[in-house]
Parts: C-alpha cells; structure tokens; sequence
C-alpha cells in the first residue's frame, strides 16, 4: 500500500504538485498526463527520488522522508533513458552492483541475475557490453538491474518513449510477469490495457482516477 496525505511540491517557490491524497493498492496502476502535468514528479515522490515539500508519502507505512533506504529497498524505480541507471560497462557487472550489499554469496548473486535475464529475453548476456545493446535491449537491462533486487513494487517512467513497436511489446511483457505491484507513467496508452486504474495528472493535480477506459477518455478530452 502506498499513501499519499496532503502531498505537495513546489519548485523555485512554485507548485509543480498541489493537494495529493491516494490509497494505492491496486496491482496495475497507470499515470497518464500532458507534458508539464507533474506525473513524472508523482512518480518519483513513490521511491523517495524526490521528497514533498508538504504533505507525507508511505509505502507500507514506511516514510519516504525519514525511511528512505527501506523505501528503496521495497520499490524500484526505472528511468525513461535506460543510460540514466546503467553504471557498468557489462550486463552482468552492472546487474551485480545492487546486489552487492545484500549479503550473497558469489554463486547466490550469478544465479539471480541469470535467472532474471533469462526472464527478460538475454539469457547469457552476463559478459555482453552495454555499449553493443540496442536502445530495447538496454532498457531491458535497465529493469532488469531493478527486478534482480525483487522489489515489491515497480515504478517506471515512460520506459517505452525511446524505443520501436517490437522493444515495446518486450518491456510490455516483463512488465506484465512482474509479480508485485507496478505503476508505470506513459504516453503510450495502449499499454494501459488490463491495468486496475489510471491516474490523470493536469497541471499539477489529480484531474482523474478511474477505471482505464474512463480515464482515458477524460485526458483525451483535455488534449482537445
């Protein structure tokens, strides 16, 4: 469960979110919203990327202000440029990193990543260079640095902006066999389909929360 209670944030002085409170338990949970709406800063508040100026954000009553590891450590967050996360130089150096400091063994930390990049369509890609991937296998590397840590929740940001139909409909896969929850921003509003509800972000507030269809139907109004 995530809550948000009077959450607000401001830049420079300006409100760039205003008056957010939400229960969210729902396992499929989209945001959608123009350009400038504030769904990416919503986004980030999930994790503890980025703190409210007013207001709490809890995940399983988890503070994100004052609980931030633990947070982090619960939810996964995956940027919209896959080059924003990848740190290493190979898929299984970098998959490796976050594991690190969870207390595996060797064998224990090379039998996650196999069996999350075999979920993911690369098995045996462990020694391949970041550098060699195309633009869907890197962001497929990138969520795959963020599930080999098994979060409970999967936040993403516009992960399928930069890529083709067919690297869209892979990130679109894995996002499904994800087995927690996921609230994914997108523009891409196909991808909604069989998600539980949709939040509606317009200049900075919380314009609509309903089921995908409705949802979709009151931002396609605003875009007219």
């Amino acid at each position: 469960m995530i809550t948000l209670s009077g959450v607000g944030v401001s830049r420079n002085g300006r409100p760039v979110l205003s008056d957010i409170d939400l229960r969210l338990a729902e396992r499929r949970i989209g945001v959608i919203g123009a350009n400038g709406s504030g769904k990416s800063t919503f986004a980030r508040l999930l994790n503890g990327l980025l703190l409210p100026t007013t207001g709490t954000v809890a995940v399983d009553g988890l503070d994100t202000a004052k609980d931030g590891k633990a947070v982090r450590r619960k939810v996964g967050f995956v940027f919209q440029n896959p080059d924003s996360q990848i740190v290493y130089p190979s898929v299984g150096e970098d998959l490796a990193f976050g594991l690190k400091g969870r207390g595996l063994s060797k064998p224990e930390i090379a039998g996650r990543i196999a069996e999350v990049l075999e979920r993911q369509g690369l098995a045996g890609s462990e020694n391949q260079l970041i550098h060699e991937l195309s633009g869907g296998e890197r962001q497929l590397v990138a969520l795959a640095g963020v599930m080999v840590m098994q979060p409970d929740v999967l936040v993403l940001d516009e992960p399928t902006t930069l890529l083709d139909l067919s690297n869209t409909r892979r990130i679109a896969t894995a996002i499904e066999a994800f087995d927690g929850q996921v609230l994914m921003v997108t523009h891409d509003l196909s991808l909604l389909a069989g998600f539980d509800r949709v939040l509606v972000f317009e200049a900075g507030r919380l314009h609509c929360d309903a089921p995908p269809a409705e949802a979709i139907a009151s931002y396609l109004d605003l875009c007219r």
